[in-house]
């Protein structure tokens, strides 16, 4: 495999544009450097080595992430997301050893046209305007298939999986579905926070459970090969997805609610049905999101902590990463959005101290090559860590993208 950093030729979004006369300007935070770099982790030259070599032999998967570049004042990303061009981090994505990553795009941030988000035309003016961009450079690639992600790893390039984190914006038209599979689209969540025509949210009081709209929706995505995610979903509705999938699903960025017990966690119960069914749990890393009893200040060891739960809970085979960064304030992306990510009702009110920043697992960046330091510290095997980095994902991506 060739080296992502030299691959990269140093491309920036719309730079075959005029800032301030195509397009309003603001001034974005750094992809590099933003925070200290984590020390938490200690090699020796030889371990060094071999996490480099694990990086550049597996094929490195982020099952979620937001990898583009938000403004250094925060305050300003409602206006900035109303613009719909988002500045895909390059720079930073080329130095994050990673093979391919699902981007989850503006989600239900996404307020072009409206103050709520999730509204269909302002999905695909993200969509389109992020395409516009990455159709102007060479470094990111398009994932419709398995084979863009192999030729990712083999060029050196990295691969660009298009993905929303509910299927909100279809409302009552199916056919919807068959138009983001179009557009490039390879992976859908169920619901977000709140209800929609296909099934419940995990801050709702009460979880109705997949819809018979719900069920047709994921017979179609089975049909189309969309990739199928119940991260924000309710426990009834994500048991009823798992069950009514004829493909094996994702849990895209979550962590165990053993662990940790609020509602952003997903119960075993609900993890063991979807490594049953030949799923995959991707462990999630945003602020405050998957905290532990032994670390209750968020840094890797807090997201390393339910990681070694759910291998054990359900095995090797069946655990990956999702770590939900991107680049810039995502504490503060989270008090900006609060009511949009329905952050108090996800969660949930554990004490536990606030941190400006998950030391370890800031921004895309940084994060495999801490994952992997951390994996080879603890002794996992080759084979292990390839499977955690993207041989797991792969296996279900080879069932479920036909």
């Amino acid at each position: 495999m060739l080296d992502p950093a030299a691959r990269y030729t140093g491309y920036t979004s719309y730079s075959y544009l005029e800032a301030g006369t195509d397009y309003r300007e603001f001034t974005l935070a750094p992809e590099l450097g933003r925070v200290p770099a984590y020390q938490g982790i200690s090699l020796s030259d030889g371990q060094r080595d071999r996490v480099r070599r694990l990086l550049t032999d597996n094929v490195v998967i982020s099952l979620h992430d937001h990898p583009s570049v938000f403004p250094e004042e925060i305050g300003q990303t409602v206006d900035y997301n109303r613009t719909a061009r988002h500045h895909t981090g390059y720079a930073g994505l080329a130095r994050s050893g990673m093979t391919a990553v699902f981007d989850n795009m503006m989600d239900g941030t996404c307020c072009v046209t409206s103050q709520m988000g999730w509204k269909w035309t302002d999905v695909i003016a993200d969509l389109g305007m992020r395409l516009s961009d990455v159709a102007h450079q060479d470094y990111l690639i398009r994932v419709e298939r398995l084979a863009d992600i192999h030729h990712a790893h083999e060029t050196g390039r990295m691969g660009l999986v298009l993905a929303t984190e509910a299927a909100t914006m279809i409302e009552n038209e199916l056919d919807r579905l068959d138009m983001l599979y179009g557009f490039g689209v390879r992976q859908m969540g169920i619901a977000y926070s709140e209800a929609n025509t296909l099934g419940s949210g995990l801050k709702e009081r009460a979880d109705g459970g997949l819809t018979y709209f719900g069920e047709k929706a994921v017979r179609r995505m089975n049909k189309l090969g969309i990739a199928i995610d119940v991260s924000h979903s309710g426990d009834r509705t994500s048991l009823e997805t798992i069950a009514h999938s004829t493909k094996p699903i994702f849990i895209t960025h979550a962590g165990s609610r053993s662990v940790w017990p609020t509602n952003r966690m997903k119960p075993d119960e609900v993890i063991r049905a979807c490594a049953e069914r030949g799923g995959v749990l991707g462990l999630e890393a945003a602020p405050h999101t998957t905290l532990s009893p032994a670390h209750p200040r968020h840094s890797i060891d807090s997201v390393m902590d339910h990681f070694v739960h759910c291998v054990e809970l359900v095995g090797i085979d069946h655990v990956a990463f999702g770590p939900d960064t991107l680049f810039g304030d995502h504490v503060g992306l989270h008090d900006t959005f609060a009511a949009h990510l329905s952050i108090a009702e996800a969660h949930g009110h554990v004490d536990h101290p606030r941190v400006p920043y998950v030391d370890g697992l800031e921004n895309p960046a940084e994060c495999y090559w801490n994952i992997v330091s951390w994996l080879v510290g603890h002794d996992y095997s080759d084979d292990e860590i390839g499977k955690v980095l993207g041989g797991n994902i792969l296996r279900v991506l080879e069932e479920v993208w036909h």
